[in-house]
């Protein structure tokens, strides 16, 4: 018995010396550490357990709490690798030192290397860089309080596998610093399209600025009202497609199939469907198209442009794709053999909840057989009306959108990790409400670099792209508001700068597809902040001045001369007009109005002819309003 006890006593004491300890999963293999700085590294174990770090020929100790909470400061290193960590019994293997870059926002974070791969296909096939390395925080929305770590599935090297659905933007960048500064790149991506700027916002700032917004939170922190109504939506959902396909006719009548007779439908053009208004239901296209013997049998790509709403797409008979919203591009495969010489027939149903079924104009219509082998569709399709739907019956909530669950979820368990510098690239969701904007953005910045330790932490905010129609004529935008509540925090902020992407953005698509561009952009920015480089940004304005006539506008940098669009004046009314604009060395003379009292530039949801540049970089000056 006694022999049994001391026994049991010795392996107490080894499970104890040997005892795991945990970390979070931003210290696995592949992490790369920030250089230059001091590199906080912690972890969870065993209540007052003794944690030892070994790195290099350097070891570190300390104890764990009484809530078994232990942390661990490296010094500041020098960049290199790869090296190893162990923490106790813990090996972190392939460790690197150099420069670490938070993206975080909304959906043009989100934006994959697959959605913009078309735009570099070369540059991107050719991709395989061992020193940058990828970590993506998966979507996790947390109504109770921040969590102590985020799900992912580690770090990942950059190859064209691995980026394929990480944040283009932040794989353009990663590439770029690396080019630039040859150290090794740790690109970590928190964001989750659609979501509104308060959802990364800490509770007590929440409760400060919106106290109803605070109280909505704590109510839905009640786990069995959201997965009671989470499971309602879900029923409401598949209850609204059961009976749409029980009433379409398309369903029943075998409208996908490829012998199918339909020379009695409507011929129309696509951009010109005999839909109008608000469409709930299906609604059916076909397309028949002639496939020669040189190409019968061989696997293709269907391209299908950008089409609103949903749609359910088939060739011969046999679906290939399809499609939930609006904004991915439709690329669908064709395997081989089901081509055929002769007559081939494409069949699109689109399923439209709300708005009228639609295709996006300048996008590609096309067949893809590689090797610059194009067949182009026809604009001409055969249509005929499904089945017409009742709205669909939902208790409006989206748990992502609610105020500070992306912060605790998403946000706060990566901190105090040591950082570079961070992209916010959102704004798109808080277009309803700009005035709210700056004081948001704001407490944004400042909260987290009080969550990371980091006073000094450097941002880039990338400014909203032109969306939407053009408009010849003045128009208050909100649109532009929130470009401008992003450029004055941006202004007031010696460690914030202002990527504009004005020129960069899309009528038809509110993610626009020039990630690279708005990467080159980022970096510049990056390069005065933080590397302390000579770099010149966009123009800015520096003052305003009327005299004789004219309305003077002197910015920061030299202009590309000549006459320029977009520029606005208007008197106390407030009703903005169209102004002749010249630019000559750093000045933008206009041709005033009777009691011109403010100007404006770019202030425009889209404004497409805006043309105001820097005489050497060719950057897009910054969207303003200023009264004088």
């Amino acid at each position: 018995m006694k022999r049994l006890f001391v026994v049991s006593l010795i392996l107490a004491a080894s499970a104890s010396m040997f005892a795991k300890v945990k970390l979070p999963r931003l210290f696995s293999d592949g992490v790369v550490l920030q250089r230059g700085q001091v590199v906080p590294v912690w972890g969870e174990a065993d209540a007052n357990e003794s944690v030892t770090l070994t790195f290099g020929k350097k070891t570190y100790s300390t104890q764990a709490d009484e809530k078994g909470n232990w942390r661990i400061d490296l010094p500041k290193m020098k960049a290199g690798g790869p090296f190893e960590i162990m923490v106790n019994d813990v090996a972190i293997h392939d460790v690197w030192v150099g420069d670490v870059w938070l993206f975080s926002g909304q959906s043009n974070i989100d934006i994959h290397l697959e959605r913009v791969y078309p735009h570099y296909p070369d540059e991107i096939d050719n991709d395989e860089l061992d020193k940058v390395h990828l970590f993506q925080v998966q979507n996790f929305a947390e109504t109770h309080q921040p969590l102590s770590d985020v799900k992912s599935r580690g770090w990942m090297k950059l190859n064209k596998k691995n980026a394929w659905h990480f944040t283009a933007l932040g794989y353009f960048l990663g590439k770029q610093m690396f080019a630039k500064n040859g150290v090794p790149q740790g690109i970590i991506q928190s964001s989750w399209g659609g979501t509104p700027i308060e959802a990364w916002l800490p509770a007590d700032s929440i409760r400060l600025y919106s106290p109803m917004k605070y109280a909505e939170t704590c109510m839905y922190q009640d786990d069995a009202l959201v997965q009671s109504i989470n499971r309602m939506n879900e029923q409401a959902n598949n209850r609204w497609f059961e009976s749409l396909n029980q009433c379409d006719p398309g369903i029943s009548g075998g409208w996908v199939a490829a012998d199918y007779d339909d020379s009695q439908w409507k011929e129309v053009d696509q951009y010109n469907l005999p839909v109008r208004g608000r469409f709930c239901g299906s609604y059916w296209l076909r397309q028949h198209i002639h496939i020669d013997a040189a190409h019968a049998g061989r696997s293709a790509q269907l391209l299908l442009g950008t089409l609103y709403d949903a749609d359910y797409t088939y060739v011969n008979g046999k679906e290939v794709g399809r499609t939930y919203y609006q904004y991915p591009p439709r690329r669908y495969q064709i395997p081989e053999g089901l081509l055929h010489e002769g007559d081939n027939v494409i069949t699109v149903r689109f399923v439209n909840k709300h708005g009228a079924p639609s295709f996006v104009r300048e996008k590609p219509y096309r067949l893809n057989f590689g090797n610059n082998d194009i067949q182009p569709l026809s604009s001409s399709w055969r249509v005929h009306d499904g089945a017409q739907m009742p709205s669909q019956p939902s208790v409006s909530m989206s748990t992502q959108n609610l105020s500070s669950v992306l912060y605790n979820g998403m946000l706060s368990p990566l901190a105090p990790f040591a950082l570079s510098g961070v992209v916010w690239y959102q704004g798109e969701s808080n277009t309803g409400r700009p005035q709210e904007y700056l004081p948001y953005l704001n407490c944004l910045k400042n909260s987290w670099r009080e969550r990371f330790q980091q006073p000094q932490l450097p941002f880039v905010i990338v400014q909203l792209a032109n969306y939407m129609a053009p408009s010849a004529q003045p128009q208050n935008s909100n649109w532009a508001a929130l470009r401008e509540a992003q450029h004055l925090s941006a202004l007031a902020d010696n460690r914030a700068e202002l990527a504009v992407a004005i020129d960069l953005g899309e009528a038809n698509d509110i993610h626009p597809l020039q990630k690279k561009e708005v990467a080159e952009r980022c970096v510049l920015a990056f390069d005065k902040l933080v590397f302390g480089k000579k770099v010149t940004l966009s123009p800015e304005v520096v003052s305003v001045n009327q005299a004789d006539g004219q309305i003077i506008i002197t910015f920061d940098q030299p202009l590309q001369e000549g006459n320029l669009h977009e520029f606005e004046l208007a008197g106390q009314d407030n009703k903005f007009q169209n102004v002749k604009a010249t630019a000559k060395g750093n000045t933008v003379t206009l041709q005033s109005i009777p009691g011109a009292c403010k100007v404006r530039y770019a202030w425009k949801d889209n404004p497409a002819q805006a043309d105001c540049r820097a005489l050497k970089t060719s950057l897009p000056a910054v969207p303003f309003e200023r009264s004088f």
